[in-house]
């Protein structure tokens, strides 16, 4: 998802979108082999798997609202983008998710820092 931050120009930028989307599809082979159907990576409970790739659910909704892409997309990745909601709607999550906007206001603030450009007005 760095990759797609970082990309200069517009074919830059696709490239770096279809790397992830295509790391999405086998990381939904993934979740179809380990979870043998039920919600979560390691079955009916969050668990390590979860975890690990929950860390990550914000800021990939907010590469997809910065960049105007899908990329839980549940035509491509049906089980990830389930997954996505039962995760954030868990007791255990729900309340320490960050909400989208407030982290894409936290990616500008840091882009424009290694931008050089200094924070952008709030």
């Amino acid at each position: 998802m760095r990759g797609i931050a970082a990309a200069q120009g517009e074919e830059a930028k696709k490239a770096a979108i279809k790397q992830v989307a295509e790391g999405l599809v086998l990381l939904e082979e993934a979740f179809e082999k380990t979870s043998k159907g039920k919600d979560f990576f390691s079955g009916y409970k969050i668990g390590y798997l979860d975890i690990a790739f929950g860390c990550f659910l914000g800021w990939l909704r907010v590469t997809e609202k910065m960049n105007g892409v899908k990329l839980l997309d549940e035509t491509k990745t049906p089980g990830l983008a389930k997954w996505a909601h039962k995760f954030c709607a868990d007791a255990a999550v729900k309340d320490v998710m960050p909400e989208t906007e407030k982290l894409a206001e936290v990616a500008k603030i840091i882009a424009a820092k290694l931008r050089g450009a200094g924070a952008p007005p709030m």
